[in-house]
């Protein structure tokens, strides 16, 4: 069993991003980080993130892409991960006015069902990424989280698992990922505790509720690839948070892993 690869899902550094791009995956790379995930190119092309990616040893290994643009430029959307050599394309949020009833997400399940034969036919996978509302509705009395999934075999829908919206939505991370085992490649590593009014709020890795040892062998034990660390909003600048949420990562997982 090999080791599992650090990555960082980049929307935690929106702001960075939108500001300076190419100091900030340089930044990320220095850091240690193995591999991204995009949240948006920021007009670059994929030529151009290509050409980075490899000066800096940083594998892209997926993206989260918009529904709105699987929708409307799908074929861009797999050329450009073809090209900077990503595998997973990823869904990663359903608008609230879409998914306001079983009969809507009915209908979006069978929408991702049938990008995800597009995608998987030109040699991606198609990823689904959660939150805690799938939690908060039913369809064939199971979670719409489970109905998502229902599919199974080469042209499913596979699974990009956020541990903290499944902890946050009363669930158990450690069940579900074994659960989906062999149909989730990521897994998005994130921290949170919960404010006053039980609001969730975002940690550095270490801080909040989160298992995350007992996570990491879970997901050692389901065959997930890629750790994704994440940070929806930070309480510290975020590449301070980045880094220190990696040096958890070293001093309890990587630099102790033979």
């Amino acid at each position: 069993m090999g080791r599992l690869g650090i990555g960082l899902q980049l929307y935690t550094l929106r702001d960075d991003m939108a500001n300076d791009f190419e100091g900030t995956l340089r930044h990320v790379a220095k850091l240690g980080y193995e591999g991204v995930e995009f949240a948006g190119y920021y007009d670059r092309s994929s030529v151009e993130v290509k050409a980075l990616l490899d000066e800096l040893g940083l594998k892209a290994f997926g993206s989260h892409v918009s529904l709105e643009r699987f929708r409307t430029n799908l074929q861009g959307e797999i050329d450009f991960l073809h090209t900077i050599g990503a595998k997973y394309a990823i869904c990663p949020y359903v608008g609230a006015e879409e998914r306001e009833s079983a009969d809507q997400w009915k209908a979006l399940i069978a929408e991702c069902e049938a990008i995800a034969v597009e995608v998987n036919k030109q040699g991606l996978q198609f990823l689904y990424h959660n939150h805690d509302f799938e939690f908060h509705h039913k369809v064939n009395d199971e979670f719409v989280f489970d109905a998502m999934f229902a599919k199974t075999g080469e042209n499913a829908i596979n699974v990009e698992m956020d541990v903290c919206w499944v902890q946050f939505a009363g669930q158990d991370p450690l069940a579900y990922i074994a659960k989906y085992a062999g149909r989730l490649p990521l897994v998005h590593f994130k921290d949170f505790t919960k404010d006053a009014e039980g609001k969730l709020v975002t940690l550095e890795l270490g801080l909040g509720d989160v298992p995350l040892q007992e996570v990491i062998k879970a997901a050692e034990k389901a065959g997930v690839e890629w750790l994704v660390v994440e940070q929806d909003n930070c309480q510290k600048p975020p590449l301070t948070s980045i880094e220190n949420s990696l040096n958890w990562v070293k001093e309890h997982y990587t630099n102790v892993t033979n």
